[in-house]
């Protein structure tokens, strides 16, 4: 029974899941969708040694969760995550979230510079 749950979870978690196709526009933008995928499983079984009636019973159980998260950017050369998630709570969660558009800033600065 394990055996037959883990090859369908297997047919299921793909990569193609998690990270999406690009999709390419017209004006060379390409976007690519990206989730978070969880999964879970369990399974048991018992049988009735020492009494009149003799047998085995078991089952077994999968979940799979797809969510997008958001999607990566790709323009000219540079690459930006756009969250599709809720805001976040929490000022650390709100600092990570900045540390993209930071780093974005601090690189045209350098390259106003070198230039």
């Amino acid at each position: 029974m394990m055996q037959s749950t883990m090859s369908n979870i297997k047919n299921l978690v793909e990569v193609n899941n998690i990270v999406g196709e690009p999709i390419v526009t017209p004006d060379g933008l390409t976007i690519i969708p990206v989730s978070r995928l969880s999964f879970g499983f369990g399974g048991a079984g018992g049988d009735s040694l020492g009494t009149a009636k003799q047998g085995y019973g078991g089952g077994s159980a999968a979940g799979v969760k797809i969510e997008p998260i958001g999607f990566l950017v790709v323009k000219e050369g540079s690459v930006r995550m756009i969250n599709v998630a809720p805001p976040a709570k929490t000022s650390v969660d709100r600092m990570l979230d900045l540390v993209p558009d930071v780093m974005d800033k601090i690189e045209s600065i350098s390259t106003k510079n070198k230039e």
